[in-house]
């Protein structure tokens, strides 16, 4: 799936969700690359709804979403 972010500076995550509710490949277009791909490489394989508790909420400075949150979003919208 491909989920168009909003208020960071990745303007896209690209992930995978198997019939198994693990999330797998996901790749954030921009944004600060260390921090993405350590998002990344942590919730490979790992249960959906964990992901969702684990990140939903977190904020990125003064803005009201992060990286994170935006993917917690983007698992809600492939409905999760």
């Amino acid at each position: 799936m491909m989920y168009k972010t909003k208020g960071v500076c990745a303007q896209a995550i690209e992930f995978e969700v198997d019939d198994n509710k693990k999330v797998h490949n996901v790749k954030f277009i921009g944004g600060c690359s260390g921090n993405t791909q350590g998002i990344s490489a942590l919730v490979e394989g790992m249960d959906a709804d964990e992901v969702v508790r684990r990140l939903e909420g977190i904020q990125c400075g003064h803005k009201p979403t992060s990286c994170p949150d935006q993917l917690v979003k983007a698992l809600h919208e492939a409905g999760i």
